[in-house]
């Protein structure tokens, strides 16, 4: 593929990177139309995407050190190496922290979690399907060997110094699947926001196909940096999926059993984001 963009003189613009800021941008940009929808600050969701960005790329990278943390454990200068900064890291490391971020930040700003969850993920399949565009252009996330004619195949030797894919060898693009997933989920979440019924529906629609996507693309998957369970019967993203899943079911169930709690009340929004901290 492209793995570089642009190259004038010793100055190289990566598509991957490119491609990233893209996709955040883009999903910024979703959730501050659909915020303004119900009534919820632009600033205010801007600041927070910011922030929840910043969050999710950290932990991303961390459920990926310690999917493979017999490998970093012996190769800690991998932690911090190019390879590393160029992966994109585990998806749902990112998705955990940003959730976890995400409760923290709606309670201090006295906002509903169910409300704000609705407005982001549209933009977060956005983002996903951007996102994996520029992993196919760097080769990461790379499938396994196949014979299908829209198989793809790796020349750039940058792409496998970088990101380990195999060269001359026809390849699922899976980057592309899941491109493709995500896009459609994307779609189907645009669809449902105006027909909501009840807040956070959108949510858990979004966490369980995603979840359906990915466990089956997983079996495509050809890296072997993704960690595995339970003696390689399933990664590390099918086994988080399944217990996604199971979250899903749960708060369905839950959702029907209380069909009157309705949906959190209209929030009074903060003039400023809560000032985080900085270290020296």
């Amino acid at each position: 593929m492209h793995p570089i963009l642009i190259s004038i003189g010793s100055f190289h613009l990566p598509t991957y990177g490119t491609l990233l800021v893209l996709a955040i941008l883009a999903g910024i940009f979703t959730a501050i139309r659909l915020g303004r929808r119900v009534g919820l600050d632009s600033g205010l969701i801007l600041d927070f995407c910011t922030w929840v960005m910043l969050v999710a790329l950290v932990g991303a990278k961390v459920l990926m050190v310690l999917s493979e943390w017999s490998y970093y454990r012996d190769n800690p200068g991998e932690i911090f190496s190019l390879s590393t900064l160029m992966a994109g890291g585990v998806f749902y490391g990112g998705f955990l922290a940003a959730l976890f971020f995400t409760l923290w930040y709606v309670q201090v700003q006295k906002l509903s979690f169910w409300k704000m969850a609705d407005v982001l993920v549209p933009g977060v399949a956005l983002g996903q399907s951007i996102g994996r565009l520029g992993c196919f252009s760097a080769g990461c996330d790379y499938g396994k060997p196949t014979q299908v004619w829209w198989g793809v195949v790796f020349t750039s030797p940058f792409a496998h110094d970088v990101a380990g894919v195999p060269l001359g060898i026809r390849l699922h693009p899976t980057q592309l699947y899941e491109s493709f997933a995500t896009f459609l989920i994307f779609g189907i979440l645009l669809w449902q926001f105006p027909r909501r019924r009840r807040e956070g529906g959108l949510f858990l629609i979004y966490v369980g196909l995603y979840a359906v996507a990915r466990f089956f693309l997983e079996y495509l998957r050809g890296d072997a940096d993704r960690g595995f369970v339970f003696h390689h019967l399933l990664s590390t993203s099918q086994f988080i999926a399944l217990l996604v899943l199971a979250g899903v079911a749960t708060a369905g169930i839950w959702r029907r059993a209380h069909p009157r709690g309705g949906p959190a009340p209209r929030p009074q929004v903060a003039a400023a984001a809560p000032q985080l901290s900085k270290s020296g």
